[in-house]
């Protein structure tokens, strides 16, 4: 469910040309050396075909997990605040200038996102920390991805595998509010959009929505149940049908109210930030209309349990309506025609995607939350059919009188890594000189794209036509 963020990628950076150290003279080429790997790690990751980067992500999280420790101290010492109790002198021979690629700025289609360059060493601390908390909620949605296996997990499963992504979600909620402070006291005039304020607010939001719905998923039965009837490989309904224990219907209700207030503080604070990525913002918007919908079923629950089952399809209809999908007011109205067509064709779609294991979820659930109502409505209308009876009241005045959201997580600060004392006292050795030229990472002058070297054929020129093709200043 996670969006699917892309990382960022950087130009070489050498900090011994920008800086020294008298006292511990080794830490800018160290440092030099641990960005050299992480920004290897990074374009490596880039290219890798999607069904490959989830098994890639724990080693970009160890990358600028390793190398954050070091940027951090050269700020400290920039800044001259002691590091364990040690005091690190730093002296800049020049300003700091880097590029970065603002992967979340709006481009057009089939074209890359744009290089931006700054200056300054919390430019760089920006990025980094942007692209460790995105990396964090890819690793949270490469989590969930097990739960739609061919092998349909057990509850047990289900639960580890929801709390290690809560967890992930959660620390990147953390490190976006981080560096949404730091942001604050930062130059502006370098900014772009992941280095807004205002747009890491917007993502610590969003990570807080999504760890708000998991903490729902986590006990409702229902997508379970929905999930393993698409599932071609699973034979246990042969054995015995799905168990749908009760649910605390009206507490999981209000918890999908307070994400979607989350999912909409997100679009509003991305909104303000420029032109974002019209993925990312039709994702919240379609995240805010799930969670309203899923907030919707589950009061339908609460009636439903309760007796009153006109009332508990009347909130399935309104659930359907914020999804967009809303038939007639009448209960059982179905979606024929072309729109039937389409919506099968939408679904299938969306289940290719999650067997292939790349972009799936870019709709933020709203088929998947689709699915449980119509289950759901389909049943309790046979049974008010036959049974009960009951008169299905308009869905409107219910949706309109939702009561506020209530809050499940408790946001914690984030604690940035240090240097531990030993490989501190380290770096006062002097710097090893012959290892700087492989320091800056592979593939130096390389950009994303296939460089050409040398001759070779113009496409469409005559035979024997030759172009050398040259590419100053190419980062990444």
């Amino acid at each position: 469910m996670p969006f699917a963020f892309t990382l960022p990628t950087t130009s070489s950076l050498s900090f011994s040309a920008y800086s020294s150290s008298t006292t511990h003279p080794s830490l800018p080429l160290t440092a030099t050396a641990c960005r050299g790997v992480c920004r290897n790690v990074l374009k490596k990751h880039k290219r890798l075909p999607p069904q490959s980067k989830n098994s890639n992500l724990s080693t970009v999280l160890s990358a600028l997990n390793d190398y954050l420790p070091y940027l951090l101290t050269l700020d400290a010492a920039l800044s001259s605040k002691s590091v364990n109790g040690e005091e690190v002198e730093l002296v800049l021979k020049k300003e700091i200038a880097v590029e970065w690629r603002t992967t979340l700025t709006a481009t057009t289609p089939g074209r890359q996102a744009p290089r931006h360059s700054g200056k300054g060493l919390d430019y760089e601390i920006s990025f980094i920390l942007h692209t460790l908390g995105c990396a964090y909620t890819l690793q949270a949605r490469a989590q969930l991805l097990a739960l739609y296996a061919s092998v349909t997990p057990t509850s047990d499963q289900r639960v580890s595998i929801i709390t290690a992504a809560t967890k992930h979600l959660l620390q990147a909620n953390s490190i976006h509010n981080c560096l949404a402070s730091r942001a604050i006291e930062t130059d502006a005039s370098y900014a772009t959009i992941e280095t807004l304020s205002q747009t890491q607010v917007g993502l610590a939001a969003l990570a807080l929505a999504e760890a708000t719905l998991l903490a729902v998923l986590k006990d409702d039965p229902y997508p379970a149940v929905v999930a393993q009837s698409r599932n071609k490989n699973d034979t246990d309904w042969m054995i015995r049908p799905p168990e749908i224990p009760k649910v605390r219907a009206h507490l999981f209700a209000r918890l999908c109210l307070a994400a979607a207030d989350h999912a909409g503080k997100a679009e509003a604070m991305l909104s303000a930030s420029g032109r974002v990525d019209e993925r990312l913002m039709k994702y919240m918007k379609n995240l805010n209309r799930t969670s309203r919908a899923k907030a919707c079923r589950f009061f339908g629950i609460d009636a439903e349990l309760g007796g009153e089952a006109g009332q508990g399809i009347a909130w399935l209809v309104g659930g359907k309506k914020l999804l967009g999908y809303a038939g007639g007011e009448e209960s059982g109205s179905k979606l024929s025609g072309l729109a039937k067509l389409k919506k099968d064709w939408k679904e299938k779609r969306e289940d290719k995607k999650i067997e292939k294991g790349g972009e799936w979820g870019s709709d933020a659930g709203r088929l998947e939350e689709l699915r449980a109502i119509e289950m759901l409505e389909e049943k309790w209308n046979k049974m008010n059919d036959t049974i009960n009876t009951q008169a299905i009241p308009p869905s409107e005045p219910l949706v309109a009188k939702m009561p506020l959201g209530r809050e499940v997580h408790q946001t914690k600060p984030y604690v940035p890594p240090t240097l531990d004392e030993d490989t501190l006292a380290s770096l006062r050795a002097p710097p090893d000189r012959s290892l700087e030229g492989n320091m800056l990472g592979d593939d130096d002058s390389s950009s994303d794209e296939e460089e050409v070297k040398g001759e070779s054929s113009l496409p469409g020129a005559f035979p024997g036509s030759s172009a050398t093709t040259t590419q100053d200043n190419v980062y990444y």
